[in-house]
């Protein structure tokens, strides 16, 4: 049996948790959702510092580029220039439509961008359909690897 998907949501607009939670909840994958909402605090739970020691690392991290503390480019370069982290898929989810942020993100190591749509039917697809590709189309390094 495959373990339970472990997937960390780096938002900090509660709202836009609470609806990726909503659409996921009736997924037959049953993905566990952590979240943080904010830069530094991301870093922490991947990291497994602080009040994060005991949290299991996740196996794909969702991330807005607008956050408060470390904004998300300055996150996903941390990630990806950790050894340990950089393995980690991550998805951009964001607002932003902006070319320059579309290039940097995957000029840092994004796995993906994906802008946030703007009516609730699309949000629930396109958050579906990351659960979907990346837990189960995609092949992902086993935990601990």
């Amino acid at each position: 049996m495959k373990p339970v998907p472990e997937l960390l949501m780096v938002d900090d607009n509660p709202a836009d948790v609470v609806l990726a939670r909503e659409a996921l909840a009736g997924s037959a994958r049953g993905s566990q959702i952590n979240s943080v909402g904010d830069g530094e605090e991301a870093l922490a739970f991947l990291s497994r510092t602080g009040t994060y020691a005991c949290t299991m690392r996740p196996d794909l991290v969702i991330l807005d580029l607008n956050l408060p503390k470390k904004d998300g480019l300055a996150v996903l370069a941390a990630v990806k220039a950790d050894s340990d982290l950089r393995r980690i898929p991550v998805v951009i989810f964001s607002t932003s439509r902006l070319g320059q942020d579309i290039t940097r993100s995957y000029k840092l190591g994004a796995n993906c961008y994906i802008s946030k749509p703007g009516n609730l039917h699309d949000f629930f697809s396109a958050v579906q359909s990351i659960e979907e590709f990346w837990f189960g189309f995609a092949s992902l390094p086993e935990r601990g690897e």
